[in-house]
């Protein structure tokens, strides 16, 4: 005969329980009103710790890097356009392209192939940075060219004593020459990029008005706490600046984010997704020379009135 069903069971140790005790589980949609803002509990977004940055020493260029730990941000394209900019209105510029993508080059009109010394030779010999600059195709504006060499610097140096502090020593010459130096770095915080930082008196960051974009904020600060604490205690926050821009609800969100995040920090105006921007470096030529009028070009060139106030605020040398 089969077992009889009842309405109690025995567990492993004997002891027996009531299933009427057992009950399923439901859960029930409750949709709430949409709250004004005010006393909901809420608690404040909690801040980045965010360094900022000091005033440069007088009569030395401001040393900026460009960066982002996360690819496609635009930061050589801000680099290129930022620089011609400043340059365009009569500051000193020397660009430092510590990416090995070299970008730099293709979009200030310099030929790569016809360089004999490069960034990589730049941060292993510091000493022979003067003959290491390049014209463009911008008036006052130089450029020290990177390129694809850059990948094998880190086991170069990988046995030599303050090899954090190349960088520093290479463009201590050439700093009372400048303005303003910019460097571009690549996305991955190689000895590259951290030569870059130690020897900057700030950090422009860009940031793709995108949620991803973000990820890539949150380590770099962590990365300018490192360099702070270990390298550079004076490294700053300069601005941030948001790029890639579209007029949609994400980027809008994404946007608004940043703003909550850096305050006073975050530049004005978005810089425009332009196809304008992706075509001047196939022609040699920064976005001025190639579309000024473009939405690319008047975001640039109003970015850059912000920095120009933000870096020198008394005025460009003369």
């Amino acid at each position: 005969m089969g077992e009889e069903l009842t309405d109690s069971s025995v567990d492993e140790t004997g002891q027996s329980f009531d299933d009427n005790l057992i009950h399923d589980v439901s859960f029930e949609e409750v949709e709430h009103p949409i709250s004004d803002g005010n006393n909901t509990g809420a608690k404040p977004r909690r801040l980045f710790d965010i360094p900022r940055s000091t005033p440069t020493e007088e009569g030395l260029a401001r040393v900026v890097t460009v960066t982002n730990q996360k690819g496609g941000v635009g930061k050589t394209t801000s680099v290129i356009n930022i620089a011609t900019h400043l340059a365009m209105r009569g500051a000193r510029i020397l660009v430092v392209d510590c990416d090995a993508q070299g970008n730099c080059a293709s979009g200030l009109g310099v030929d790569k192939s016809k360089t004999t010394i490069t960034t990589r030779d730049v941060i292993l010999t510091p000493a022979i940075s003067i003959q290491a600059r390049h014209a463009t195709a911008v008036e006052g504006l130089h450029l020290i060219v990177g390129d694809h060499n850059l990948v094998g610097v880190e086991e170069a140096l990988a046995a030599q004593l303050g090899r954090e502090r190349r960088l520093v020593e290479a463009l201590a010459p050439l700093r009372p020459h400048y303005d303003l130096i910019l460097i571009d770095t690549a996305p991955s915080m190689s000895i590259v990029s951290v030569n870059a930082l130690t020897a900057s008196d700030g950090i422009l960051i860009p940031v793709q008005t995108e949620y991803l974009a973000l990820e890539g904020v949150a380590l770099l600060m962590g990365t300018i706490q490192e360099v702070r604490r270990l390298l550079n205690s004076s490294l700053g926050v300069d601005a941030v600046m948001m790029t890639m821009h579209a007029p949609t609800l994400l980027n809008t969100q994404v946007a608004g984010h940043l703003r909550e995040i850096f305050g006073n920090l975050v530049l004005e105006p978005p810089i425009r997704r332009n196809i304008r921007l992706a075509e001047s470096p196939s022609q040699g030529v920064p976005i001025q020379f190639h579309a000024p009028q473009s939405h690319g070009g008047q975001d640039y060139s109003l970015l850059a009135s912000e920095l120009e106030a933000l870096w020198f605020p008394g005025g460009l040398r003369t």
